[in-house]
């Protein structure tokens, strides 16, 4: 079992794999398969009676994985994890791993729509057979809708003039292209980091497409029921956004990073921070590998009792 490193490199892949503290006799999650580079590593720390369970919504990452009677690849979104795990007859985990975002080889296959380096249709869905893609979003939200998208998931200051002049244009003709989206918003990229403007506005169409957000929400919440005492949670992010919630999440249990207490002021909160601050690339990973630049690996681990 080789790294398919042409679909996908690793990030933080020490870092995260170790972080997990594998017993060999566990059962292990692996959410985001891709190119199953973590998921080879865990897989080779465990014994006959270890389990590993990998999820991908991604049809073509189903050529990276192995047949073992120990492995388990599950063609699905892990929004729906708790589910998909019963089937397997498995109500317990000790650790999960969760490397966010979008793969190498997703941003590299320039008909999927995600990079802004190609021409190409406004697809950006990560599952291919999802009803909800791109050109709907540019095309059919109205002006709140658009705004929204692009003020909450991009982080955009000028996100309402972004909505209007996205519906100005395709009264005209829609709007086919990630190449003429860029075009309708060229007027508007700051001279210079036109590069990051262009990103912040994929980014945020590709949240919506994928509802990563609530998706993220569902994951935390479902692994941490589904954790053993003492197991990891491993999650790595790449933008602010999914941070803050995972952040908030493992120090506060909650998502708005309130602390919530029982009728007798006691915390509830499931997991304790195994790290304070998130662990990052060194120089070396990032000159290897671009994208890990923006990665944030944290870990929490499930309270007793």
């Amino acid at each position: 079992m080789e790294n398919n490193t042409t679909y996908h490199i690793p990030v933080l892949f020490k870092e995260s794999v170790d972080a997990l503290q594998i017993n060999p006799e566990g059962t292990y999650v692996d959410v985001t398969f891709g190119g199953g580079g973590h998921s080879r590593e865990i897989f080779s720390r465990l014994n006959e009676q270890g389990r590993l369970i990998v999820f991908d919504q991604d049809p073509d990452t189903k050529k990276n994985a192995w047949e073992a009677p120990n492995f388990y690849f599950v063609p699905a979104n892990f929004s729906f994890l708790k589910n998909h795990l019963r089937l397997l007859g498995v109500t317990k985990i000790d650790g999960l791993l969760a490397d966010l975002g979008v793969s190498s080889h997703q941003f590299d296959e320039a008909g999927r729509g995600f990079t802004i380096r190609e021409d190409a249709a406004l697809d950006m869905r990560m599952n291919q057979n999802a009803e909800l893609y791109a050109f709907k979003v540019v095309n059919e939200y109205d002006e709140a809708a658009l705004t929204s998208i692009f003020k909450n998931y991009g982080e955009l200051n000028n996100a309402r003039l972004l909505a209007r002049e996205i519906i100005l244009k395709r009264t005209e003709k829609p709007i086919q292209s990630t190449g003429e989206l860029m075009a309708v918003l060229n007027r508007f990229a700051p001279k210079f980091k036109d590069h990051k403007f262009f990103a912040q506005v994929f980014q945020a169409i590709r949240i919506e497409v994928n509802q990563e957000l609530e998706v993220l929400k569902n994951l935390l919440v479902q692994a941490t029921d589904l954790l053993a005492p003492n197991g990891r949670l491993v999650v790595i992010s790449y933008h602010s956004l999914e941070d803050r919630l995972v952040k908030n999440f493992m120090k506060r249990g909650s998502f708005e990073g309130e602390v919530k207490k029982d009728f007798f002021g006691n915390v509830l909160k499931p997991l304790t921070e195994v790290v304070r601050h998130p662990i990052v690339p060194n120089e070396e990973e990032i000159q290897r590998n671009t994208r890990a630049r923006s990665a944030k690996l944290r870990i929490a681990e499930k309270n007793v009792g």
